[in-house]
């Protein structure tokens, strides 16, 4: 759901998520992750779509299939593209056949993240808790690893230290409680308390020291 600030609606908006969450695995009756940006593709490349491009592209990244390239190696690239400032955050449970979900950062607001820990999330750890009933290989290992998760986004959503946002320039009255992010302040700062809790996909390069000079806090 992403878009430049000058970029031209096109026939490619159709694909757009409407709450900004995509998960890897199938969750909530939506289509995994790799079924969507295959379709993506071939309208993007129109005519000139084939089986070999696919394969060229895939081949140029390292990966055997658009499922490994998403869950392995897509949030790494998107971080070094975009000079560890990432506009999709690919928030996991630390397993390779857990739960996965590219979050669109700009729609990231309490409300949304509410519903990524609470209805999406929760779907995923209701359907392993299910298979773990029924003897399902993996399915219990799966459902602690997402139960960890959603523990994690709670955290989060609480905001207490060292999960919080804290904005050097800003007076305490007007620093976030829990998670209140302002777009203004930047991605470096507001990604803080999802690397704290290290439930990103990939690590990236920040440091929250401050900027060179002796500027006090809150100047």
């Amino acid at each position: 759901g992403y878009s430049w600030p000058d970029q031209e609606p096109d026939e490619l908006d159709r694909f757009s998520d409407p709450d900004g969450i995509v998960c890897l695995p199938p969750v909530e009756g939506e289509r995994p992750a790799a079924d969507r940006l295959l379709e993506l593709l071939a309208a993007a490349y129109g005519a000139a779509w084939s089986q070999s491009v696919l394969e060229g592209l895939l081949s140029s990244e390292g990966s055997a299939d658009l499922e490994s390239w998403l869950r392995e190696k897509y949030f790494a690239s998107h971080c070094k593209l975009f000079g560890n400032r990432p506009f999709i955050w690919q928030v996991w449970d630390g397993r390779k056949d857990g739960f996965s979900a590219l979050v669109n950062y700009h729609k990231l607001d309490h409300k949304l993240l509410q519903r990524l820990t609470y209805s999406t999330l929760q779907s995923w750890i209701d359907r392993q808790r299910a298979d773990a009933g029924q003897g399902v290989g993996a399915a219990e290992a799966r459902l602690a690893a997402a139960e960890e998760l959603k523990h994690k986004l709670e955290l989060i959503l609480e905001g207490e230290p060292p999960y919080d946002i804290y904005v050097r320039w800003k007076p305490l009255e007007k620093q976030p409680i829990g998670w209140e992010p302002d777009i203004n302040d930047g991605v470096r700062l507001n990604v803080r308390p999802f690397v704290e809790a290290g439930i990103l996909r990939s690590k990236f390069n920040v440091k929250w020291n401050k900027d060179r000079g002796k500027n006090p806090d809150g100047s």
